[in-house]
């Protein structure tokens, strides 16, 4: 099913004997990645903020919000677009254009996040409830395109950096993005409410949404500038038929794995909140504290993502990805059994900082783990011919995930009955063990991911088409669509024959 034997070990020596694409400087390599990557911050940042946002709404509006149905699904709408996001733009990227495909995510999420802020309503709260619910869902799909396209890209991307660090460019421009998104999402409502004295509740919850728009003008803008990934310009399958059939048989498996660690991920994240909330009722009453209060211990809380997903980007290339994916959630799970094994000393007031503390390790560990890794290992675990299919599949999977685990979680919670203590142990001691079993499944399932992988899974995937009778010199894009991303003599992409 992998192209295991003597056909494997050709493609491999092939690939890794063969120079590296386009060498190019640093620094254009280095902005290639970026623009690629960076959108995900506004993913961090909108799905943070959003929460902050219906906070405001909540005192603001009082009983017209709390009988409305926005309540319900203003904060998860975004993940159902952002599925429909991931499905439509991994083909897109795939059958038409990385970077074309990314300007139009762009466009998506800059036009629907300025319009969420701009909601206005006559008299009428409900109304505006329900059109910013609408523009959610399209900023949603905005942010979908972002996965498929630009992580897909920032991976073909990092084939031009040097050796032992692509992983580390990878997962800087992704999902530490992601992780200073989520910062920023809480920081920006607590500078905003302090400007405003936590008064003008309005003005506060528009401003908070209208800076979301602010990042991906800028992104846009770059984005016009940076060419097809040189692996896109060779393998795409833009041109020709994309054998769905063969693609099944070489990667369904290995796409299951990828989906289901994503999923679990996902799953699980919901309960990781739990502690969060625990944690700042010991600080201050969350029902009458000011919203600079509440704000500002919000950001501190997310600023524990940050040393595990900075610090863990270099062990993903040392250890590979795929260890340091089971590695990580391996120890999660350790520190998760013991956090719900001492609940009952750990939420008293008085262990506070000492909660914060085993708790902002076991977030570390998280990112340090499968938030680093398993969108790299989607991203470079398949050919470039149907890789943001095969990405966006798996996002949207992961995404799915989440959006289940928000549903089941709250039956683990009340599986608890009356103790508090079980009702805060349950989700950790489920949490805990689907970490075990990730790691088990992506030390089974999947592959080892070296530094040339993406050149190796082309090579051993154009092998196996032509082995089933595929006319491989269909793939790449024709003459007059390849663009030489460096200047002639810098390893400037090659158009495929059959373009000539």
């Amino acid at each position: 099913m992998f192209g295991l034997g003597k056909r494997e070990a050709t493609a491999t020596e092939a690939a890794l004997t063969s120079p590296s694409p386009g060498e190019k400087s640093f620094l254009r390599s280095l902005v290639a990645v970026m623009a690629c990557g960076a959108g995900l911050f506004s993913d961090g940042y909108i799905n943070n903020v959003i929460g902050s946002v219906v906070t405001i709404l909540a005192l603001e509006y009082g009983d017209v919000w709390k009988t409305s149905n926005a309540k319900h699904y203003l904060g998860d709408i975004a993940f159902v677009g952002t599925v429909v996001g991931q499905l439509v733009f991994g083909y897109l990227s795939d059958k038409w254009s990385r970077m074309n495909s990314l300007i139009l995510s762009t466009v998506i999420l800059l036009i629907f996040t300025a319009l969420s802020a701009g909601s206005y309503y006559h008299g009428d709260a409900i109304g505006m409830f329900n059109i910013m619910t609408a523009w959610r869902f399209f900023v949603g799909i905005g942010i979908g395109g972002e996965y498929p396209a630009g992580s897909v890209g920032a991976a073909e991307s990092t084939s031009q950096m040097k050796p032992g660090t692509r992983n580390t460019w990878f997962i800087i421009f992704t999902n530490t993005m992601i992780d200073w998104g989520f910062v920023f999402g809480a920081f920006v409502p607590y500078v905003v409410a302090a400007a405003c004295q936590n008064q003008h509740l309005s003005t506060i919850w528009r401003t908070s949404l209208g800076i979301g728009a602010v990042f991906p003008a800028v992104l846009l803008i770059l984005r016009f500038f940076v060419k097809e990934p040189e692996d896109f310009q060779k393998h795409s399958m833009k041109h020709a038929k994309t054998p769905y059939g063969l693609v099944l048989r070489f990667y369904g498996f290995r796409l299951f794995i990828v989906s289901l660690v994503w999923f679990i991920y996902d799953f699980s994240a919901y309960s990781f909140g739990i502690y969060s909330s625990t944690i700042l009722a010991n600080i201050f009453d969350q029902a009458t504290a000011p919203l600079t209060t509440v704000f500002g211990w919000n950001t501190v809380i997310n600023l524990f993502y940050i040393p595990g997903t900075m610090l863990g980007a270099p062990v993903s290339d040392f250890l590979g990805p795929r260890y340091a994916l089971a590695g990580g959630v391996t120890l999660q799970a350790v520190v998760g059994f013991i956090m719900a094994g001492l609940y009952n000393r750990l939420a008293q007031p008085s262990m506070v900082g000492a909660f914060a503390v085993v708790y902002g390790i076991f977030l570390s560990l998280g990112e340090l783990g499968p938030g680093n890794n398993i969108g790299l290992i989607a991203a470079k675990t398949c050919a470039t011919g149907v890789r943001g299919q095969y990405y966006g599949i798996a996002a949207a999977i992961g995404k799915i995930g989440a959006f289940v685990g928000t549903w089941v979680f709250p039956y683990i919670v009340a599986a608890g009955g009356n103790s508090e203590t079980l009702s805060a142990q349950y989700p950790f001691w489920v949490s805990s063990s689907l970490c075990v079993l990730s790691a088990v499944l992506v030390l089974v399932g999947l592959p080892q991911i070296g530094q040339d992988t993406i050149a190796v899974e082309d090579a051993k995937f154009r092998e196996y088409l032509e082995k089933n009778g595929y006319d491989t010199r269909q793939l790449g894009l024709k003459k007059g669509e390849t663009v030489d991303s460096v200047e002639s003599g810098e390893g400037a992409a090659v158009p495929n024959k059959t373009a000539e």
